[in-house]
């Protein structure tokens, strides 16, 4: 079984992902960093971070202890959120940077997560060869050859610098509730909107260990709605543990998803000149009335398969500016090697200062069409393309909805299921194709 998944490593902390793991990851890690430096003048060098989980810390010392007794260089960045380590390594010239966290998953979980130089995450290859080499015998350094541990004080400053730099806009004016996960946010997500000009009301945002993404954060969106509603804000964020992905509730209360998102920046990008190639990307799993939205603003999008790692492949292959997923994850890459949620935010709040219309106005742009899932579960997942049967199904279903409706059937990259995703112009509708048609996949798969 494969260690790496879409997002580094992930699993329950001390049984799945353990300290001795840890520690042979970055060995092994080090060893690749090592034999593909270009400088070999300079001793290797990584950034190492964690969001603010108990066991990031014992997770973290394994890391930097498998860095340095093999060679490298530790800056220990504390808790920060995961594209801080990113820009951080680009900033810096690190070789490798380090993020132990496990997202959006309950604090019981964590994970680790790589970058390569400049900042991006590394390639399939480069993860493959990582894995290959763990627990490979090793010629151990010494003396003055180990590594060493240095605490990096300045890393929050340095990374809530770069945050600002992109706000051309000052937020003066504006009321917002920043929803932390009692995460990684909780460091520098409230700073950078004060700092920006808002009026800003944090909520969450006391970390103790244990109760990261706990009731709270961009999957429990409840809370937020509430704050907004009693402080009259003019809207709310919420960001996930690690605040790389952002969601949004607007001053009536109402979800503002990644979606909305990715339709309010694309037609201010589009506005300013800032939207490359007048394209977004973003995966098959974004609603219709996305697609339907960027046709009415005459942006093209380009579609990759689900996943960040994914989108960000196609912008760097096309060079594209904007991308992102309905989850939130969004990434600018005139600004960003990966998803950040807070300079998201950024970006959207100066959407509504500079267009002078409420966060519900500019996402009037995109009527979302009721989207239903079903997941059909143990059947050959494997086979789904081969039947005849299903693809029928489909073909008789597409032509019911037409114009007016999508259905995508996709096979878990985890689990012996299948997806059966449909949106309609009614969640009746959506709801009839979508069990129909599952039945036909468990008919013929199960």
């Amino acid at each position: 079984m494969a260690l790496f998944g879409t997002d580094g490593i992930r699993g329950l902390a001390n049984r799945d992902l353990t300290a001795e793991l840890a520690l042979d990851v970055a060995v092994a890690a080090a060893h690749i960093l090592v034999e593909t430096n270009p400088d070999k003048s300079h001793r290797p060098k990584a950034v190492v971070g964690q969001d603010s989980r108990a066991s990031g810390e014992f997770l973290e010392a394994a890391v930097v202890a498998g860095l340095t007794s093999a060679g490298v260089d530790v800056y220990r960045v504390g808790v920060l959120p995961t594209p801080a380590i990113a820009h951080l390594v680009a900033e810096s010239g690190a070789d490798l940077g380090v993020m132990i966290s496990a997202s959006h998953n309950p604090a019981p979980d964590n994970g680790i997560k790589l970058f390569s130089r400049g900042g991006g995450k590394l390639d399939d290859a480069i993860e493959k060869a990582i894995e290959a080499r763990i627990g490979e015998p090793w010629e151990r350094p010494t003396g003055d050859a180990v590594g060493r541990a240095i605490v990096d004080e300045s890393a929050r400053e340095r990374y809530l610098t770069h945050l600002l730099s992109s706000v051309k806009t000052p937020l003066k004016g504006l009321k917002i509730v920043v929803d932390c996960a009692n995460g990684a946010a909780s460091t520098v997500s409230p700073e950078a909107y004060r700092r920006a000009g808002a009026e800003v009301i944090s909520i969450f945002d006391a970390p103790n260990g244990w109760n990261i993404n706990d009731g709270c954060g961009s999957t429990h969106l409840e809370q937020l709605r509430n704050a907004v509603l009693r402080e009259g804000a003019d809207f709310g964020v919420a960001h996930d543990g690690d605040a790389d992905r952002v969601l949004a509730i607007d001053a009536d209360g109402a979800e503002i998803d990644g979606d909305v998102i990715m339709t309010i920046l694309a037609r201010g990008f589009k506005a300013s000149g800032s939207l490359k190639a007048n394209t977004i990307v973003a995966t098959v799993m974004s609603n219709l009335g996305f697609f339907h939205a960027m046709k009415d603003a005459g942006i093209t999008v380009e579609t990759t398969a689900v996943g960040d790692r994914y989108v960000l492949e196609k912008m760097i292959e096309k060079e594209f500016s904007l991308g992102g997923e309905q989850s939130g994850h969004l990434i600018m890459r005139d600004f960003a090697t990966t998803g950040d949620g807070t300079l998201t935010a950024l970006a959207l709040a100066q959407e509504v200062v500079k267009s002078g219309k409420t966060l519900q106005e500019l996402a009037s742009a995109m009527v979302r069409f009721p989207q239903v899932l079903v997941n059909v579960k143990d059947v050959a997942k494997d086979k789904l393309d081969q039947s005849q049967a299903i693809k029928a199904a489909v073909a008789a279903a597409e032509a019911k909805l037409g114009e007016h409706g999508r259905i995508l059937l996709r096979a878990s990259g985890t689990e012996p299921l299948v997806r059966v995703m449909v949106e309609a112009q009614s969640d009746n509708l959506a709801s009839e194709i979508a069990n129909d048609l599952a039945k036909v996949v468990q008919a013929e798969l199960g």
